[in-house]
């Protein structure tokens, strides 16, 4: 073989590696663009995790979920390291500097109900209801190392140290409780067992018969034999009412029944697969949040938050300003 069939050999050679480097290239970055990244709240989770797992059977799009809180997911969210952050309270003032910082421009999109269950080991039989100003008297600021024992929350309740669990304070959960509770947002004793992770604060009331805490509804439903749901008196109503899919539905369960949402960068739904999934999640959601113990809007809710993505409406109904205690998704997307 002379040098110049050697030569024109190599070139050739040469060039067949270099196309299947730009094709390889271009399919990883297909690949890439594919992904639909979220993060967020642990209450919407199991919400998202249902869509996604639906959606992925007939979509090409790999969704990833990641369970940092909602004030860890906005975090995320404002410097545009994921697509989608789902919340469990509406998106706060600094989150809104944050993100604005960032250029991210936003949608807020209401997908669900839900209620904050308060619990007590099963066999707290002491515990038959509580009313909200015996819950602020527990989780205030001032409360802590000072209201350590049952009888300091109410008179005839044992002698026994009261143990608490919560969520972390990146959570929504978290938020939305000391905003209805104590009346500060972001506001509590420090003094209690927190985890992002709701299973871990399940596990650890149901194994304390002098614990008490609070967390999502669905994780309540999930786990009603081994915990103790506690009726709630708002000392408005005349009467504790028991959370459940009803109450929280019809409103009567105050003041910790709240809407649950996802966020969408604007960027991102440019993206095919983003809007498809957002459209799934608009369209097949109701069926997939009963499913997993949550409440469903009711169908005029859901036409109005699916009109709200189709318009690429930017910024939150409650004006960036965080939660509103005893208003509906209804009364908020029609503005009455």
């Amino acid at each position: 073989m002379n040098a110049l069939i050697r030569k024109s050999l190599f070139i050739a050679g040469a060039l067949l590696l270099l196309l299947v480097s730009a094709c390889s290239q271009k399919e990883d970055s297909a690949a890439q663009a594919s992904i639909i990244a979220i993060d967020g709240s642990s209450t919407v989770f199991p919400i998202t995790e249902a869509v996604a797992e639906e959606f992925q059977k007939s979509h090409p799009a790999r969704v990833t979920i990641g369970v940092s809180g909602s004030g860890g997911g906005f975090k995320k969210f404002c410097k545009q390291e994921i697509d989608i952050s789902g919340a469990s309270r509406p998106i706060k003032p600094s989150e809104v500097k944050l993100c604005a910082a960032n250029g991210v421009d936003y949608i807020e999109l209401p997908v669900a109900y839900d209620g904050i269950a308060v619990v007590v080991h099963k066999q707290a039989d002491w515990v038959d209801s509580m009313k909200v100003s015996e819950l602020a008297r527990l989780w205030a600021p001032a409360a802590q190392a000072k209201v350590m024992r049952w009888n300091q929350v109410r008179t005839g309740w044992p002698d026994r140290k009261i143990h608490l669990f919560g969520p972390g304070v990146d959570s929504g959960t978290y938020d939305y409780f000391t905003h209805a509770i104590v009346g500060t947002e972001h506001a509590s004793r420090g003094d209690f067992t927190s985890s992002e992770d709701d299973n871990v604060l399940v596990q650890g009331v149901a194994n304390d018969i002098n614990a008490l805490g609070f967390f999502g509804f669905a994780y309540y439903k999930e786990n009603a034999a081994k915990l103790k749901v506690v009726p709630i008196d708002d000392e408005k109503q005349g009467k504790a009412v028991v959370p459940s899919l009803q109450s929280v539905a019809d409103g009567s369960y105050q003041p910790l029944s709240r809407p649950l949402f996802i966020y969408v960068r604007k960027q991102a739904a440019g993206r095919k697969e983003v809007a498809d999934f957002i459209s799934y999640y608009l369209n097949h959601g109701s069926e997939l949040v009963a499913e997993v113990g949550y409440i469903p809007l009711p169908a005029r809710a859901y036409k109005l938050v699916e009109k709200r993505f189709t318009e690429r409406v930017l910024g939150s109904v409650f004006g960036g300003k965080g939660s509103k205690i005893g208003v509906t998704v209804e009364e908020l997307l029609s503005g009455s």
